[in-house]
């Protein structure tokens, strides 16, 4: 199957951000591709929960959801929503950050909501306390396809490489991983992260990811790392999505993941071991 990372530079305009994704979309797919994916926070990219407040909607009225069901029920396609950030009508005000799969009917075929928030310092000007606006999710999610198992993860969550075996283990074949990363992260780790996981369960990792400057309205603006990557389940890079807007194609095959996966059978290897 010909897949298509989709990279975008989301600002906080929902309905903006929603133009220039759908154009991306309906080219891609017009290029051929039957599975497409859009990175984490498709909908809004925003540190202000003043910004959030007034733009997001719940799941049942956001339009950017509603938007994207019908066009690829219009285009045939699989469409992986990396994530849109969503109202939820918690008592502490926090929001979720649901990544969506679509099947070719328009119909949600699985949701995740991520798990590991990004509480970090990365530097004396950069710090991130995604918990502070988001509520974490508590399980993880296998979607099946009939070009394989998806198992559904977002940006954060790659530095947990227990749940990517867990998810490997029950079947996965692909394990998607859309990111908004931090440049300062990006540089140090993003393609060595991506590349590790690939390499430790025998799946695809695919990674559509934010990139640039993000346009705000309100709140500190914030910049994204791109290098949207698909990688292969030995490890190779099959796609890098450098730093520009766009679309990056990719071919998934699925005796891929058989072959890698007779070569190191490591997931048959795993044994149960005391704590120190």
């Amino acid at each position: 199957m010909r897949g298509a990372l989709i990279q975008l530079t989301s600002g906080d305009n929902p309905k903006v951000n929603l133009a220039e994704t759908t154009a991306l979309i309906a080219q891609a797919a017009g290029e051929g591709a039957g599975f497409l994916l859009t990175p984490e926070v498709t909908n809004c990219v925003s540190g202000s929960r003043t910004q959030q407040a007034q733009v997001l909607r719940i799941q049942e009225e956001d339009p950017t959801l509603a938007a994207l069901r019908a066009q690829a029920a219009d285009l045939g396609i699989w469409l992986l929503i990396g994530s849109l950030a969503l109202k939820t009508g918690d008592a502490d005000g926090r929001f979720a950050n649901r990544s969506f799969l679509i099947d070719p009917n328009g119909a949600i075929a699985a949701w995740y909501d991520k798990i590991h928030m990004f509480d970090v310092q990365v530097s004396e000007a950069e710090t991130y306390r995604e918990s502070a606006g988001y509520r974490p999710g508590d399980r993880a999610v296998l979607a099946q396809t009939p070009f394989g198992a998806i198992g559904m993860t977002i940006c954060y969550d790659v530095r947990f490489p227990h749940l990517y075996q867990t998810l490997a283990r029950a079947g996965a074949r692909i394990l998607t991983v859309p990111s908004a990363f931090s440049p300062v992260t990006g540089a140090a780790h993003w393609h060595a992260l991506l590349r590790a996981r690939a390499i430790e369960t025998g799946c695809y990792v695919l990674a559509p990811a934010q990139t640039g400057d993000h346009a705000v309205t309100r709140g500190r603006a914030r910049r994204t790392y791109g290098h949207s990557l698909a990688v292969s389940p030995w490890g190779e890079v099959l796609a890098d999505g450098g730093t520009t807007c766009g679309i990056h194609f990719f071919e998934l095959d699925d005796s891929s993941v058989d072959e890698a996966r007779r070569k190191v059978p490591s997931l048959s290897h795993v044994r149960p071991f005391d704590d120190p």
